[in-house]
């Protein structure tokens, strides 16, 4: 956990909830409890600066690139299980075991903003199924078809 203090608000970030990943974007200054000078306020999002955070994911072995996706579990209601750092090769029915439950990847989506002229990757999204959904599915479909 690390504990952040400013200007009289303590605020506690768990690094449980990066999973293997830097965060960069988190504006706070550094405050020495002998300095006299206040901190210079930082420009609101609505003043032209955007709130971004970006997530770098670590490698963990040689020639394995992992990335970061936004998981969402899409079995009815809808759940986000936040921002996580994959391998950057996820398919379609492969299997993801997150926070100890078993999930199939049923979409990969990758989508790409128009910036000066070119096209520049801006989210990677996983849409994931519990497995026992992801079985009935399939068997419901195999029904379907049958009649």
């Amino acid at each position: 956990m690390v504990m952040a203090f400013h200007g009289g608000i303590t605020m506690a970030i768990h690094s449980s909830a990066f999973h293997n990943s830097k965060v960069y974007g988190l504006h706070l200054p550094k405050i020495s409890r002998f300095s006299k000078q206040r901190p210079r306020p930082r420009p609101r999002p609505e003043q032209g600066e955007p709130s971004v955070v970006r997530v770098l994911c670590r490698k963990r072995e040689r020639n394995w690139d992992r990335d970061p996706y936004k998981v969402i579990d899409i079995t009815p209601p809808p759940r986000n299980l936040g921002i996580r750092c994959l391998p950057s090769n996820m398919q379609c029915g492969e299997s993801v075991t997150i926070e100890d439950k078993a999930y199939i990847v049923s979409a990969v989506t990758y989508r790409y903003e128009l910036r000066k002229g070119k096209y520049e990757p801006s989210e990677k999204r996983l849409d994931l199924q519990s497995t026992g959904r992801y079985l009935l599915n399939n068997y419901l479909e195999m029904l379907l078809k049958e009649s």
